[in-house]
């Protein structure tokens, strides 16, 4: 698919809720929006999908070819994707299947679409199937109104916990499985691994930014309004270093999960949890009262009347 003929095609969809006709007319389409795995920017890509209980399933088909599409490697890379269907736009979480729910999705999909069959039978790699699962935790309501920055960061945070909580139900899933093997020979895989390391992923992902924009943004901000909390702020700092050392040992010790000891795994994994709640803990006793009052999202400024009119002097010479 060219550059151009994929634009016109993205420019189509937006353009009538989703509808778009040439090749793709009549079929299920949507648009799938990820983050560079290299470049980090933002790249549309229209695919075709097939639906699975409320599911939406993609297949990294690339019509056959030998290397997994860019798209592919991108979720991989970056697990929260922006999916667009009809005229709805959400967020989602992309968890390639694994072992036995693989076969299981791809017989499905080849049952309702076909021609996926005829790509697998072109090409000697395994065609990914990808489920779009939804990217906040089960359970997620966040609070009622964001209407201060106080509001934002407690969702944020409340998210935060979320996530956390499923990627630990998600561990004690996996181990489960793993006690529940019988007889001889290797213990089936459970399938929860790429899940558990994207919902993973998305976790450390998003704390990163957000600690980030803490960072650069909202604490030098605050700290010239209230000098005499520079310490809090330190420690706040501080903290993060700490919790971005957190983030890396959770990577390392799911990366091992298939050959890690449960009760070892488990209580590493309660530390770390133990560690970040205390954090977040601390950040929202010391610094969302003094948020309170400031409105989110913030006001865009007013330019001051002398420099419009000074724009409009220039916009007419």
């Amino acid at each position: 698919m060219s550059t151009s003929f994929h634009q016109s095609v993205i420019e189509e969809f937006r353009a009538n809720g989703g509808k778009v006709g040439g090749p793709f007319e009549g079929g299920n389409l949507l648009l799938l929006t990820t983050t560079g795995a290299k470049s980090g920017t933002a790249r549309t890509t229209p695919l075709g999908y097939v639906r699975h209980g409320e599911a939406l399933l993609l297949v990294g088909s690339h019509l056959g070819a030998p290397r997994h599409p860019g798209w592919y490697h991108n979720l991989l890379a970056h697990p929260v994707v922006q999916v667009e269907v009809g005229t709805e736009t959400f967020p989602a979480l992309a968890v390639p299947a694994e072992g036995a729910r693989r076969e299981e999705l791809f017989a499905h999909i080849v049952q309702v679409a076909p021609g996926y069959g005829d790509h697998q039978a072109r090409t000697t790699r395994l065609l990914p199937v990808v489920v779009l699962e939804r990217a906040e935790p089960d359970g997620w309501e966040g609070p009622r109104e964001v209407g201060t920055l106080a509001d934002k960061i407690m969702e944020v945070h409340t998210w935060l916990r979320g996530q956390l909580r499923q990627v630990t139900a998600e561990v004690d899933a996996h181990f489960a499985a793993r006690a529940a093997h019988q007889g001889p020979g290797e213990p089936p895989a459970p399938s929860l691994g790429l899940q558990i390391r994207q919902r993973c992923l998305a976790f450390c992902q998003a704390l990163e930014f957000h600690h980030t924009s803490e960072d650069a943004h909202v604490f030098p901000g605050m700290a010239r309004y209230h000098p005499h909390l520079v310490e809090t702020f330190d420690r706040l700092g501080e903290e993060h270093r700490t919790v971005a050392r957190i983030q890396s040992a959770l990577v390392a010790l799911l990366a091992d999960i298939d050959i890690a000891d449960p009760q070892r795994f488990r209580t590493d994994l309660e530390a770390m949890s133990a560690e970040l709640n205390a954090h977040l803990d601390y950040e929202e006793a010391s610094i969302l009262p003094l948020l309170a009052e400031v409105p989110w999202p913030p006001a865009r400024p007013v330019q001051p009347r002398e420099d419009r009119r000074e724009g409009r002097r220039e916009g007419s010479a």
